[in-house]
């Protein structure tokens, strides 16, 4: 086996790891909140050594800090990744929206642990990672800004929208609606719950009947 295969391999192997990590982490802090789990429970549930843990991160702190750029990062991902394809199949801003809400919902869907404690540590104040998670919230926001400056430049919608704030409450819409329908509703499909928002996006933002 070559350097850089050896080399890849490390890395495919890190990654995994950090992935188990990433899940163990997510999963005990929305069971029980940050301050009472512990590396060693991270470690266990993860089905690693303690040590292994603090070869990847620092600290449990840094740990979650970490988890919220690699969950968000995903979820950004998958908007831009929906947003994107309209594109290539010559859909407009409003189906680029459309898409992008199905994506958060799949997204809601797959991962509700991290989902609930992305919207939970928004709320708070004074910690670490505070600054950590504006900025990734940041980024995911901008990707719908983006879809819909756009989509004003092409006259699909309209010059009066406030594009900072409607990309903001869009977002904000998808991760209310999805964790109520995780908590509450879970007799509706995906299909049914995007099905809502899409009248909603398309009669409060676009116009159209």
């Amino acid at each position: 086996m070559d350097s850089s295969t050896s080399t890849g391999t490390g890395a495919t192997r890190r990654q995994a790891t950090r992935q188990k990590l990433y899940e163990a982490a997510v999963t005990l802090i929305a069971e029980q909140g940050f301050s009472a789990t512990t590396v060693d429970e991270i470690a266990e549930r993860a089905g690693v050594a303690k040590g292994t843990v603090y070869y990847n991160f620092a600290s449990k702190t840094e740990l979650f800090e970490e988890l919220l750029r690699h969950g968000v990062g995903l979820l950004t991902a998958s908007l831009r990744d929906a947003a994107e394809e309209t594109e290539r199949r010559g859909g407009t801003r409003i189906e680029a929206l459309d898409a992008m809400i199905r994506a958060g919902l799949v997204f809601i869907d797959r991962y509700p642990a991290f989902t609930q404690l992305y919207v939970a540590e928004l709320w708070r104040t004074n910690r670490a990672w505070q600054s950590t998670l504006m900025v990734v919230r940041r980024e995911a926001v901008a990707v719908v800004e983006k879809v819909l400056a756009e989509g004003v430049e092409r006259g699909e919608l309209s010059s009066e929208i406030d594009v900072p704030l409607t990309a903001a409450a869009l977002v904000g819409m998808v991760l209310v609606a999805a964790l109520d329908w995780q908590s509450f509703q879970r007799e509706r499909s995906l299909d049914d719950v995007h099905s809502a928002l899409s009248l909603l996006l398309r009669g409060r933002v676009s116009g159209s009947r």
